[in-house]
């Protein structure tokens, strides 16, 4: 019972396929099987009429009966063995045990019996010699089950070893002595049998496992696959590659070589008969190469790559690959990179390049080129109105007009945006590249109807003519250049670029590295300008203005700073600076007098603006209410109600809100009411003839109006006695600002202006008419 358990440990360790094998073993050569139990019977029944022994007799009938049930179960297992599942294989192994041990066990009682019952000798001889021939048999049918040989072992040889010593005499007992050693013998090969087949099954099971794995991923791989002897002889094939080359199941067979392959290959039109020829002469040779191969199918239009891999004992691997999607998305990507998507044309990397391709081919000294910098006039507006999609169906447009306008030796491109750039080649003059740039603006400029919308905008274009040795980089900033003095002359025109171009730009570009260095090192100063309260004589605030000590150009105005700082996005940190710097100074002037801080719009449409005002006041300690802030009209023009919040918050904190040179934008009344404004300042253009009724009328209705809204009013420029004597006629402009009082002074300057505005009241009659500005307050 612990063999048998032991056995049963080891079975659950197996695979179903090496327990079916270890189950079939047993089964195995029925014939011999059946000769054997034939002979044993005729063997016993010849012991029992030799001695008339009734118990031989008897054992007689017990092997009939036990070799009648192993005959039948060998027929019954060699007729179901081949619908053998390991559940059934099993419940044969069972039976196989009961019969296995009853029929030993029957032979074992027969020697024993025979031994014992009588004292014929030639009995013993025959029922030694075919028991010991029958347990031999079993030694080479049982080794698949060890435990059940070493048990038929016993049963059949022991009740005989033990019937020898029980007769007592010396020869047979050393029979029984020998017995016994045969017995161990036996166990001893049928052990060594086992361990050799168990090691053949393994090794079975685990070669057809490799095979199994080989053959699962040969046939799953995306390549397809061919191996090829030294002799030519096809030894590999996979089914990708059958189906890449459409090939019939039938043309792989023993035998086959790489010239039946490819011929195959070409009559079902997967390969050129020109493409078989190189593959097979790649084949051929032993170097590892790749070549592509197209489609003969011009409709299919497949790309195959092929890869040979020469083998180091002769012959070749070769690996197939559909590799049309693959050159079809580097084409599409390779398009990408050159073209613009939206309009198809021509993108800045694919322009550059073949630009300076047209410039490195000789021509003609008389044949000349020009490169036409285009930009689209009130693009933005399209885009802000109508929305995107509108603005990328316009750009298709003038994409299609250019392309219309322009010969085919002509080239065009989309820089991005709304710029386009054209190149114009083998012209006679400046006047040809005039004449197209007149009639671009004209084409561009005519009407486009986008869904449903009737749209108008305008082209300007700047134009740089090819010389000897020019650089398409060159070219193209040329072009540039000219493009911005175009829409600075006032667009819907072209203009040529000139060498001062160059120089104004280089000029520029030095202004803004000194800007950057200027803010670095904090090389700004404050001017102030006063602006007097024309009731009380007294100065009410300053004007907080930028100046620049620049060491080499001297002093540069707001004028100059102002929109270089706003192209550069460095307005947000100039301002801020500004505002710092006011706030700070204010403090050292008498508790009257407030700081007027212009804020562009940039900087006061900053996320952080309300931040950056409490900052200013709390690191100066300066009164809210002493802070005025300037603001013009296109601070108010875009996000509205995002405006509006900002402004109110900003007044809720106790700052003044201002609105700057009034009158020179669109003067919308409606910012008068809509925005939580203060004080309005009237530009100084209002004061342009203003001896006459009509500005005069003109400036005091603007004042009475804004008068009127609660909101104090001032009027910049004031440069006359006459002219403050017409403003101050009618009472209603609070303040006044101008050179008739002082011009923009520095801090020391102004504290000392504001000790005498404030040190004595001056009558009101001489406030109003001051004679001349040597008795101004300046």
């Amino acid at each position: 019972m612990q063999l048998a358990s032991q056995s049963e440990d080891t079975d659950q360790k197996l695979s179903p396929s090496i327990h079916a094998a270890l189950v079939d073993s047993l089964f195995d050569a029925p014939a011999p099987l059946l000769t054997g139990l034939v002979f044993a019977v005729i063997a016993a029944a010849m012991t029992a009429l030799k001695t008339g022994e009734p118990l031989i007799w008897a054992c007689v009938a017990l092997l009939i009966a036990t070799g009648a049930f192993r005959a039948f179960d060998l027929q019954r297992y060699q007729a179901r063995k081949s619908t053998l599942t390991a559940a059934k294989a099993a419940g044969w192994k069972k039976r196989y045990q009961t019969r296995a041990i009853i029929q030993p066990a029957a032979i074992g009682i027969w020697c024993a019996t025979t031994l014992l019952s009588s004292d014929d000798a030639v009995a013993h001889l025959i029922c030694l010699s075919v028991t010991t021939g029958l347990v031999a048999g079993g030694a080479a049918r049982a080794y698949g089950r060890q435990w059940i040989f070493q048990l038929q072992v016993a049963l059949c040889f022991g009740p005989p070893a033990v019937a020898l010593a029980l007769r007592g005499t010396p020869y047979y007992m050393a029979m029984s002595v020998v017995c016994a050693a045969f017995i161990v013998a036996l166990i001893q090969i049928s052990a060594n049998l086992h361990k050799i087949f168990m090691q053949a099954l393994v090794a079975r099971e685990r070669e057809a496992a490799l095979a199994g794995q080989f053959d699962t991923a040969l046939n799953n791989m995306p390549h397809g696959l061919c191996m090829f002897a030294a002799d030519g002889l096809l030894a590999v094939m996979n089914h990708r590659f059958s189906e890449m080359m459409n090939l019939a199941d039938d043309v792989v067979h023993r035998g086959v070589n790489a010239n039946d392959i490819i011929d195959a290959c070409v009559s079902a039109g997967s390969i050129s008969a020109a493409s078989g020829k190189v593959i097979l002469a790649e084949i051929q040779n032993s170097e590892a190469r790749d070549i592509i191969t197209a489609d003969p199918d011009a409709d299919r239009g497949r790309s195959l790559s092929w890869t040979f891999q020469p083998m180091a004992g002769g012959g070749a691997v070769v690996l197939l690959e559909d590799i049309t999607e693959r050159r079809n998305a580097e084409a599409r990507i390779t398009h990408l990179a050159r073209y613009d998507e939206l309009t198809a044309l021509p993108n800045r990397l694919n322009f550059r390049d073949e630009i300076e391709r047209l410039l490195a081919v000789p021509r003609e000294a008389e044949q000349l080129s020009a490169l036409l910098f285009i930009d689209l006039d009130q693009f933005k507006q399209v885009n802000d109105t109508l929305g995107h999609p509108c603005g990328d169906q316009l750009l298709c447009a003038v994409a299609d007009r250019l392309r219309n306008i322009l010969r085919p030796e002509d080239f065009v491109a989309r820089f991005g945006g709304d710029e386009f750039v054209v190149f114009q080649q083998n012209i006679k003059s400046n006047e040809d590249a005039a004449n197209l740039a007149r009639r671009i603006v004209d084409h561009l400029s005519e009407r486009y109807k986008i869904d449903n919308h009737l749209v108008e905008i305008g082209a300007s274009v700047g134009i740089a003519m090819t010389s000897p040795h020019v650089s398409a980089d060159t070219l193209l900033k040329n072009a540039d250049m000219a493009l911005y003095r175009a829409k600075a002359d006032g667009r819907g025109t072209y203009c040529f670029f000139r060498d001062e171009m160059a120089q104004t730009v280089e000029a520029r570009r030095i202004l803004e590295l000194d800007l950057r260095k200027a803010l670095a090192h904090e090389e700004f100063e404050l001017f102030y300008q006063p602006l007097v309260n024309l009731k009380s004589g007294r100065i009410a605030t300053c004007e907080a203005l930028l100046r620049w000590n620049h060491p080499v150009r001297g002093t540069v105005s707001p004028v100059d700073i102002i929109p270089v700082a706003e192209d550069m996005g460095l307005i947000v940190d100039l301002g801020r600076w500004i505002l710092r710097k006011a706030c700070m100074e204010c403090m050292k002037w008498p508790e009257g007098v407030s700081v007027a801080v212009n804020f562009s719009p940039q900087q006061f449409h900053q996320r952080d603006v309300l931040s950056e005002v409490r900052y200013a006041l709390e690191i100066s300690g300066l009164s809210a209410n002493r802070l005025e802030i300037e603001i013009t009209e296109s601070s108010l023009l875009r996000n509205t109600q995002s405006t509006h919040d900002v402004l109110s918050q900003l007044r809720s904190l106790g700052v003044r809100i201002s609105l700057d040179d009034f009158g020179t934008g669109y003067s919308s009344l409606s910012y008068l009411h809509n925005f939580p404004l203060q004080k309005v300042k009237i530009d100084r253009s209002f004061l342009e003839g203003i001896d006459t009724d009509r500005p005069l009328t003109l400036l005091r209705g603007v004042a009475r109006l804004s008068a009127d809204l609660g909101m104090s009013v001032v009027v910049e420029g004031i440069e006359t006695n006459e002219q403050l004597e017409l403003i101050s006629a009618d009472g209603t402009v609070t303040e006044a600002q101008g050179y008739l009082f002082s011009r923009p002074v520095p801090a020391v300057r102004v504290r000392q202006l504001l000790n005498a505005s404030h040190g004595r009241r001056l009558p009101d009659e001489q406030v109003i008419a001051l004679p001349l500005p040597t008795r101004s307050i300046a």
